[in-house]
């Protein structure tokens, strides 16, 4: 047994995963990972830096604020191995140099500014490695939608294509949604064409149409099933494993998209900060759904932060 702790830092939010980890053999499958801490806080590292190019102060200062947390649970619980893993917002940014320099003050490692394929690989790994059980069909197309970019991942037993485009829910929410409580119907339009544009991009080089199952993952998923099983609370072990309908989606889509910022604050599964993006979220999966055809979406609370782990193990 191994315990390990996985820090995942996008766009939107930095969360850590503390496991104990029992690897069974060498071909990537099996094993059992056993939560000791999962944590989440939203710090919108990402804030601005599709229009400026650069990391904001405060930004950069709320998200070192919730690692010092995070390295004191880490030293508290003896973890044998730290990988700390930054995505997209941080690709992006000019001024990333103080992003790592702050990380290697707070937990003594270097954090991996990963490409986006790498992300890819290790969304696929965390979501996957529990669904057998389930029996699903293969090959599944793993959607993990972030903050600032969402990635398609298309594999059976291991990754055979991967793309990743930036249509993150922070990103579309900025580019477009920003404006106007509930955003115009002009502005829903220039987002779902700016999607369809991606989505379309990634049709040449990842055959979504050999997909049996999708899978989705991260914050806007999750909490558009809560949605739609009308959950009064966050309840991470009814939301692990469910499958929502196209119906739904769409549903929870449009009512999302027309709902003013209180009314979506109001809801019960929503976190106060994804309040002003899970409408780009879901607008994300919902056109994912219609373009490429699927009927319904396995919803997993695993994914990149727990391929982090598994990397470790």
């Amino acid at each position: 047994m191994t315990r390990v702790a996985a820090i995942d830092c996008g766009t939107n939010s930095v969360r850590l995963l503390i496991a104990d980890i029992v690897a069974d053999g060498a071909d990537g499958t099996g094993g059992t990972l056993t939560d000791v801490e999962r944590r989440m806080e939203i710090v919108r590292l990402g804030q601005g830096v599709d229009k400026t190019g650069r990391l904001a102060p405060e930004a950069l200062d709320r998200t070192f604020t919730a690692m010092r947390g995070y390295a004191e649970l880490v030293e508290r619980h003896g973890t044998e191995k730290v990988r700390v893993v930054a995505t997209s917002a941080t690709r992006d940014a000019d001024n990333r140099a103080d992003f790592v320099s702050g990380v290697v003050d707070i937990f003594g490692v270097v954090p991996e500014v990963i490409s986006g394929d790498e992300e890819a690989s290790l969304s696929f790994l965390g979501a996957t490695r529990e669904l057998a059980a389930l029996r699903p069909a293969r090959p599944y197309l793993v959607l993990d939608i972030g903050g600032g970019s969402t990635e398609f991942v298309l594999g059976g037993d291991s990754v055979e294509a991967a793309r990743s485009m930036d249509i993150g829910c922070v990103r579309m929410t900025e580019r477009h949604l920003k404006d106007g409580d509930p955003p115009s119907p002009d502005q829903i339009t220039a987002a779902a064409a700016d999607i369809d544009t991606a989505l379309a991009e990634v049709r040449r080089t990842v055959p979504v149409d050999e997909a049996r199952t999708l899978v989705g993952l991260a914050g806007s998923v999750t909490t558009i099933s809560g949605i739609a099983q009308d959950l009064p609370e966050y309840d991470p072990a009814r939301i692990h494993l469910s499958r929502i309908t196209a119906t739904q989606v769409h549903e929870v889509t449009r009512n999302l998209l027309h709902a003013t910022r209180a009314e979506r604050a109001a809801i019960g599964v929503m976190h106060p900060g994804r309040v002003d993006v899970i409408g780009a979220g879901a607008l994300i999966l919902d056109r994912v759904m219609r373009e490429y055809g699927f009927g319904a979406v396995v919803v997993s609370e695993h994914d990149i932060l727990d391929g982090i782990a598994w990397s470790l193990a």
